[in-house]
């Protein structure tokens, strides 16, 4: 994978789902993930509420809705103090506050669905 639209500034549509700094980025086996650590645990994260959504009925409460907007606050803090310039962050905590993340936005995604649906 080439990261050169990272490091010169060209545009690349892939930029727009992911930064995909190589330093922030897995690498297995000399390649790199097509999206950055804390985006993967963000799809990881999402993808896994979706399935299991789908098998276990969920109740969208609003003290669910509040947790989910809890839950997205770490990655968001991470994210946001990184750029800053106040602290480094790494994959590691990249990964786990995305994938808290990614749980968070699912569930505000389904809840925004239900909420449609019940309006109708």
């Amino acid at each position: 994978m080439k990261h050169d639209a990272v490091v010169s500034g060209n545009f690349n549509v892939f930029n727009l789902i992911c930064h995909r700094i190589p330093q922030r980025t897995f690498k297995i086996k000399g390649r790199y993930f097509p999206v950055c650590a804390r985006c993967t645990g963000f799809y990881i994260g999402a993808f896994s509420y979706f399935i299991l959504a789908y098998f276990v009925y969920v109740e969208y409460t609003v003290y669910l809705v509040i947790l989910a907007i809890l839950m997205i606050i770490p990655a968001f803090l991470d994210g946001f103090t990184q750029l800053m310039g106040s602290r480094m962050s790494n994959n590691n905590l990249r990964l786990l506050t995305g994938l808290v993340g990614g749980v968070g936005l699912a569930i505000l995604v389904k809840a925004v669905k239900w909420m449609i649906l019940i309006s109708f």
